[in-house]
């Protein structure tokens, strides 16, 4: 399994939709795994983002989808990141 970070903002929407129904955002980590994404690890941040989540999957291709799924709501901007373990790195060199 591959590690991705995906940093997201809310659009108007999205805030509107996450004051309503705060649950929401487990209920879309239940439909990101069910698209074969899962989230691992995920935050509130204070700053220029909303979220970072950390999922695991199995290919970029499902990533993908799942993003662009996600995102054609209308309710996040995302930009996500492929990240590769330092241990992984390191025996890339030997």
């Amino acid at each position: 399994m591959s590690k991705y970070v995906i940093i997201s903002n809310l659009t108007d929407e999205g805030a509107r939709t996450l004051k309503k129904n705060p649950g929401r955002i487990k209920e879309v980590n239940k439909e990101l795994k069910d698209m074969g994404v899962n989230v691992t690890d995920q935050y509130a941040v204070l700053g220029n983002f909303d979220f970072i989540s950390i999922v695991e999957a199995e290919n970029d291709d499902n990533v993908m989808k799942a993003v662009i799924e996600i995102a054609s709501r209308g309710s996040i901007k995302t930009a996500t990141y492929k990240v590769i373990p330092i241990d992984e790195l390191i025996e890339s060199f030997k």
